[in-house]
C-alpha cells in the first residue's frame, strides 16, 4: 500500500513582462510585498519569441525573471496565479499606460527535478488545479541542466533563461539543505 509523504517546499519563480520598465518595477515591489524579499533577479531581456501578445500589450516587450527568498507550499500554484491576475488587473485600472494590458505576470514553482508554470489556458499536457488554473511541466531537470519538452514556450527554450532558472534551482537546492540540515 502506498504511504503519501510530505512534499518539499517549493521556490517562487515569477516572470513579468511589459514594453515599460517602470510596470516591471511596481510588478516587482507589489509581489515582494505579498511574497517576500527578491532572492534572484534576471537581467532584463527582449522578448521576441511571439507577437501573440502584441495586440494588447504593445511591440518591445521585456521580459524580468524574479526569485523570492522565502520558500512557498508546493500547492499555492493555483492561488498565486490568481494574484498575480488581480495584480495585472490592478495596474490596468490604474489607466497609466496606453495598453490594455500593460503588465503580464507568470508564476512556476522551482522544485529539484522541475519547472512548473501556471496558465489559464487548458492543453492536453496541463493538469487542472482549481479556480480556473492549470499546470504545466515547462522544464525538466536532466543531466545537469533544465531541459524543454516539445510544448516548452520558446524562450523558456533560451539557454540563458534555463542557465538562470539552474542558478535559481542551485539557491532552492541550498535552502532545502538548510532546511534539512543535508545536502539534497
Amino acid at each position: 500500500m502506498a504511504t503519501a509523504r510530505p512534499t518539499a517546499p517549493s521556490l517562487l519563480v515569477i516572470a513579468c513582462f511589459s514594453r515599460h520598465a517602470e510596470a516591471l518595477d511596481w510588478a516587482g515591489a507589489r509581489l515582494a510585498q505579498t511574497f517576500g524579499p527578491i532572492a534572484m533577479a534576471s537581467a532584463d531581456f527582449d522578448f521576441h519569441h511571439t507577437q501573440y501578445y502584441e495586440p494588447t500589450m504593445g511591440p518591445g516587450l521585456r521580459k524580468r525573471f524574479l526569485v523570492f527568498q522565502e520558500l512557498v507550499a508546493a500547492d499555492c500554484l493555483a492561488d498565486v496565479k490568481r494574484f498575480t491576475i488581480s495584480l495585472e488587473q490592478q495596474l490596468i485600472g490604474a489607466d497609466r499606460f496606453a495598453e490594455k494590458r500593460p503588465l503580464n505576470l507568470d508564476p512556476g514553482l522551482l522544485h529539484l527535478g522541475k519547472f512548473l508554470l501556471a496558465t489559464t489556458k487548458d492543453q492536453q499536457h496541463r493538469i487542472y488545479l482549481r479556480d480556473g488554473i492549470y499546470a504545466e511541466v515547462t522544464l525538466r531537470f536532466q543531466d545537469g541542466a533544465f531541459e524543454p519538452w516539445p510544448w516548452t514556450y520558446a524562450d523558456y527554450r533560451e539557454p540563458a533563461v534555463r542557465e538562470f532558472l539552474k542558478a535559481a534551482r542551485d539557491y532552492y537546492r541550498s535552502l532545502l539543505a538548510s532546511l534539512s540540515g543535508e545536502i539534497t
